[in-house]
């Protein structure tokens, strides 16, 4: 499940991420397809657009062969209890002040391990539910993590809770994952690290359309989710 964990934290994730399910799927119908494309073993960036808080334990749930890895960012761990669950479900602190440098040196570090780290390329929540432009720095992990990388999409969490409230609407939203193909990084970098990014943002695009064929629903925010 995890190439450096102690059991103990393997067997609390996976519980965890047992009981998220149930209660996304009560909550938020949710649903996740694809899992079965995402590599049990060896390093893996995966790459998301990001929506909501409720992105990490989202995409992490629909995977029951392998636990992911979160960079996320120093202020979180203040409370020594939601410190101590964040670490358990493999969050890294990082310093806000570090910027991108600090996060590339976390997930490369990871990534070394053997771990499977999820990162959001648009560098922050989105304000109004669409997928925007990837940052440059996500070119560069992607050319010195050396590794397979991931692409995925998540809609309806944005919807379920936007950037503008302190909490979610715990009901009425729908919630879904969709994994893509892992991309070898020697293909993926062939034409430079524009491309590459490019590419990946297309790929994460492709996806979030899926989910609004699959789901019968156009996942893009209307005027009332954006109010």
């Amino acid at each position: 499940m995890h190439p450096t964990n102690p059991g103990g934290r393997v067997l609390i994730y996976s519980t965890l991420r047992i009981l998220t399910v149930f209660f996304a799927m009560l909550a938020f119908r949710y649903r996740a397809f694809h899992a079965s494309r995402v590599p049990t073993t060896g390093p893996l960036l995966i790459v998301a657009n990001h929506q909501s808080m409720l992105d990490p334990p989202m995409i992490g749930a629909g995977i029951p062969g392998r636990h992911l890895d979160y960079v996320a960012r120093v202020g979180l761990f203040k409370s020594r209890l939601f410190a101590w669950l964040i670490r358990t479900l493999n969050a890294v602190p990082l310093r806000q002040d570090e910027a991108d440098t600090g996060a590339i040196k976390t997930t490369l570090k990871k990534l070394k391990e053997g771990c499977a780290v999820l990162v959001f390329p648009e560098g922050a929540r989105t304000t109004d539910g669409n997928v925007h432009e990837f940052k440059r720095g996500a070119a560069l992990l992607v050319k010195r993590a050396n590794c397979p990388v991931l692409p995925v999409a998540i809609a309806g969490a944005y919807q379920a809770w936007p950037r503008s409230r302190k909490r979610p609407f715990i009901i009425g939203q729908r919630i879904s994952v969709a994994y893509g193909n892992p991309i070898p990084p020697d293909e993926l970098m062939k034409d430079g690290p524009d491309a590459a990014l490019e590419r990946l943002r297309r790929e994460v695009e492709a996806l979030y359309s899926e989910l609004a064929e699959r789901t019968g629903r156009d996942e893009r925010p209307t005027e009332r989710d954006t109010d």
